[in-house]
């Protein structure tokens, strides 16, 4: 079977959520009831039946992006192409040239006017049964993913469906698989859609930092959405203390918004793995250590600054962490929802493997 790479339309990634973008789908369907597990609260009624009939699946297309921005609207299906890959380039899999049925949703333009240049709707990557990967029946391909974030808006990332192997061109002989680390994913509930795990300490230069007692048990959320990761702030506030005195000896600068600490840029100059700062090892369920270089941990913001690329998210979190995008650039991560595990790389700019470094040149298969 053949491992499936995303094609256009270009997309966003969302983790929790049902897939937000034909024929009509009626209210009767298990397919419409399947969508209606995950209604969100803030979004418009469901409840049209008396006025449109059963005819249609009312449903909820939102945007993740606008602060859950959502509105009314059908369930229908449609044709979306994918490409194959041999785990090193992309390839056109002619049994399924005119695309393969999937179950969307169509979105007014009002609702992704926020969106990305040259983006035109939400893919979700769920545990949901409308999320992307789980409506593909292919044995090896369904409920397993692999993503790799760029680490800036001009590059590529890319998305795979399947269980690999995944080749990229600085390390034509790597199979990423064999690098990684795998920790227990997380679903909190039968209803839940986002992904956690576990983790049971965080160090700096190897020593614990001193978190609430709790934390220690508590899951950690992944998120697409969030742009830095975000700590409830108990949790924030003896990271940032460890970070800051493991670099007390570099110079300071003022801090830019929406951060706190902001080093000298030129003090830690940029090295193939980022600033030269210490780094921060996350030890997940299991004793995995996941490691945060400068390459994640540091942000470049302009006028000569450097800043700590972490969160304060307030006293009210309902997550107490919630790792973001910035985190996970140029980080390989392998979803298996099939056997509950994630696998992860760390940093691949150490290895000089970013994740734009896929090769994107389309080859021919027989």
């Amino acid at each position: 079977m053949e491992r499936l790479r995303r094609a256009s339309p270009k997309c966003s990634l969302r983790f929790r959520g049902r897939l937000q973008v034909s024929a009509v789908v009626s209210c009767r369907d298990r397919l419409c009831k399947e969508a209606h597990i995950y209604a969100n609260p803030s979004c418009p009624s469901l409840n049209i039946t008396a006025k449109y009939g059963c005819g249609i699946c009312a449903v909820t297309p939102l945007n993740p992006i606008s602060n859950n921005s959502c509105k009314l609207s059908q369930l229908t299906t449609d044709l979306l192409s994918l490409y194959g890959t041999d785990g090193r380039n992309p390839y056109l899999i002619s049994r399924l040239a005119f695309g393969l049925p999937f179950v969307v949703s169509c979105a007014p333009s009002s609702l992704l006017r926020s969106f990305p240049k040259n983006v035109y709707g939400v893919a979700a990557f769920s545990w949901s049964g409308l999320a992307l990967p789980r409506q593909l029946s292919f044995t090896n391909v369904a409920d397993k993913f692999a993503l790799c974030l760029p680490g800036s808006t001009s590059a590529h990332g890319v998305a795979f469906l399947g269980d690999g192997p995944f080749y990229f061109t600085p390390s034509p002989n790597l199979d990423l698989r064999t690098i990684l680390s795998y920790t227990p994913l997380i679903r909190k509930s039968s209803k839940s859609l986002g992904y956690y795990i576990k983790i049971n300490r965080i160090s700096i230069e190897g020593k614990q930092i001193d978190l609430p007692l709790l934390i220690e048990s508590k899951s950690v959320k992944l998120s697409t959405v969030v742009p830095y990761t975000t700590l409830r702030s108990d949790v924030y506030k003896p990271l940032v203390t460890a970070f800051s005195k493991a670099t007390k000896s570099i110079p300071r600068v003022n801090a830019v918004k929406p951060f706190s600490l902001c080093l000298k840029a030129s003090a830690i100059r940029s090295v193939r793995a980022g600033f030269r700062v210490p780094n921060i090892d996350i030890e997940t369920q299991g004793k995995k250590v996941w490691t945060i270089s400068g390459d994640n941990s540091m942000k470049l913001t302009g006028n000569g600054a450097a800043c700590f690329a972490f969160i304060d998210g307030g006293s009210e979190m309902k997550d107490a962490i919630v790792i973001g995008t910035f985190q996970m650039e140029n980080n390989f991560l392998f979803f298996d929802l099939q056997n509950k595990k994630l696998g992860f790389s760390s940093s691949l700019l150490v290895r000089g493997t970013p994740c734009s470094s896929f090769n994107f040149t389309e080859i021919a298969i027989n």
